[in-house]
C-alpha cells in the first residue's frame, strides 16, 4: 500500500508571498497544497511542519476524507483561518495525487463536467471615471465578460481595491499589501463613500450599457442600515453583485440588508467553515458563497459548503486575487467546472514570475476559466526558481475614520 513518505512547506515571493505544502507518496506521486495566508503566512507555515506533518507520514494518501476529519475533529481546537488554510493545503494536496494516480483531472473526479468554461470577473478601477473606463476597456480587450467596479472617493487618498490608474492595454496590478514591518494606514469616510458610489454606476452604465455584469466589493466598511441604503440606490443599476456590504461575522446583520434592497448580495472570502454560513444559507439572506478553497478546508469542505447552498439556490463566487497562488486557484477551477449551482469565479491573472514558479495547465478564453485536462490539480511547482524570491513580510492596511482616527473595517 501507498502512503505518504514526506511532506514540505515552501515559502517563496515571485511577486507576492505564497506557502505551499508538497506531499509525496512512496511510490514517488506528488501533490502541491496552497496555505497561503496573506499577511499571516508564517504562521500557516508553523502549523503545518510542527503539527499537520508529523500527522500524516504513513497515511494512506487515497483517504482524503478520513484525513481532512482526522485533522479538523482530532485537533479540538477548530476552525479558524491558520487551521483551515492548512487543512486545506492537505486536502487539496491529496486530491492533486489522486487525479494523478487516476490518470484524471481533480474535476472528473467530482462527479465531472457541469460546464464547458467558468464565468470570470475581473478588477477595474480609477481614481476618477475617465480612469475607470479605461480600466474597464482594457479588460473588455482582454476578452471579460463581467467586470468588478471600485473608485477613489473625493477627499480621500487610497482606496481599497483602486489600483494605479491604466494606460491603454495596460497589464490591471493591484498589491494592497505592502512590504513593510508593520501596516500601513489608510483614511476613512463611510458618507463621502455612500454619496459617491451610486453616480459612478450611472456613469459606468451610460457608458456601457446594462448588458455588462458589473460587481463591488464594499470590503465590511458599513453598517447593517449603510449596506441597506447602498443597496437600494444601487438597484437602478442591476448590480451582478454587492460584496461585503457589512461584517459578515454578525450573520443575523444581513436580514436588515436583505428586508431592504434586492440587490444580490455577496459574503464569505474570509470565512472558513460551513458554520459561518449556517445562517446567511438557510434564511437566504445571500445569493453568492465567496470563500476561497484556500482559507476554508480545501475541495472537500468547500463542495459540501456548495452542496448545502445549492438546496437555498444560492451559487458559487470563489475568492481569486492574486494572493490566492496558482495552485488555489487551480483546485477553484475544478470545483467550478464540476458543481451545479457555480455563480461566478474571480480572476486577476499572477504576473510574470509567479507564473514562471508555477507552471499552470488552466486557461482563459472568451471569458470563460477552465483547469486544462491534465491529471491532477494541473500545476507544477519550479522549486529551484521559488528558491530565488525570498519571503518578505507584507501586510494588508489598517483602515482609520479620517474624522477622529478610529481604527475602522478595512
Amino acid at each position: 500500500m501507498s502512503t505518504i513518505e514526506r511532506a514540505e512547506v515552501f515559502v517563496t515571493s515571485p511577486g507576492r508571498n505564497f506557502v505551499t505544502l508538497k506531499i509525496t507518496t512512496s511510490d514517488g506521486v506528488t501533490g502541491l497544497g496552497d496555505a497561503t495566508l496573506n499577511g499571516r503566512e508564517l504562521s500557516v507555515v508553523a502549523y503545518l511542519t510542527e503539527h499537520v506533518i508529523p500527522m500524516l507520514i504513513g497515511r494512506d494518501p487515497q483517504n482524503i476524507e478520513d484525513t481532512w476529519q482526522y485533522l479538523y475533529r482530532g485537533a479540538y481546537w477548530r476552525r479558524g483561518p491558520v487551521t483551515m488554510a492548512a487543512i486545506a493545503a492537505v486536502d487539496v494536496a491529496l486530491w492533486d495525487i489522486k487525479g494523478k494516480i487516476t490518470g484524471q483531472p481533480v474535476y472528473q473526479l467530482l462527479g465531472g463536467a457541469s460546464r464547458t468554461g467558468a464565468l470570470a470577473y475581473g478588477h477595474a478601477s480609477g481614481s476618477d471615471i475617465p480612469s475607470l473606463f479605461t480600466s474597464i476597456r482594457n479588460h473588455l480587450d482582454q476578452g471579460f465578460k463581467a467586470i468588478r467596479i471600485q473608485t477613489g472617493v473625493p477627499g480621500l487618498g487610497q482606496v481599497y481595491g483602486v489600483a494605479g490608474d491604466q494606460a491603454p492595454g495596460q497589464r490591471y496590478d493591484y498589491e494592497p499589501a505592502k512590504r513593510t514591518s508593520v501596516p500601513s494606514e489608510e483614511e476613512w469616510d463611510t458618507a463621502a463613500y455612500l454619496n459617491h458610489i451610486p453616480s459612478v454606476f450611472a456613469a459606468v452604465r451610460e457608458e456601457f450599457g446594462y448588458e455588462l455584469p458589473l460587481l463591488h466589493d464594499g470590503h465590511h466598511r458599513m453598517t447593517p442600515n449603510q449596506a441597506a441604503i447602498l443597496g437600494k440606490s444601487l438597484e437602478p443599476y442591476k448590480l451582478f453583485w454587492l460584496e461585503d456590504c457589512t461584517p459578515g461575522e454578525n450573520q443575523e446583520a444581513l436580514r436588515r440588508v436583505r428586508s431592504q434592497t434586492t440587490t444580490p448580495l455577496a459574503i464569505g472570502e474570509v470565512f472558513n467553515t460551513v458554520f459561518d454560513y449556517q445562517t446567511l444559507i438557510t434564511e437566504q439572506l445571500i445569493d453568492y458563497v465567496r470563500s476561497a478553497v484556500t482559507h476554508t478546508g480545501g475541495i472537500s469542505a468547500l463542495k459540501k459548503i456548495m452542496d448545502f447552498a445549492a438546496v437555498y439556490q444560492i451559487k458559487s463566487g470563489f475568492h481569486g486575487p492574486t494572493d490566492i497562488s496558482p495552485v488555489g486557484m487551480a483546485a477553484a477551477l475544478h470545483l467550478d467546472i464540476a458543481i451545479h449551482n457555480f455563480g461566478i469565479q474571480e480572476y486577476m491573472k499572477h504576473p510574470a514570475d509567479t507564473l514562471e514558479v508555477f507552471e499552470t495547465s488552466y486557461s482563459f478564453e472568451n471569458g470563460l476559466l477552465h483547469p486544462g485536462t491534465n491529471p491532477g490539480l494541473g500545476v507544477e511547482y519550479n522549486e529551484e526558481l521559488a528558491a530565488g524570491f525570498e519571503y518578505a513580510p507584507a501586510y494588508l492596511p489598517v483602515n482609520r475614520l479620517q474624522l477622529d482616527g478610529t481604527i475602522h473595517d478595512w
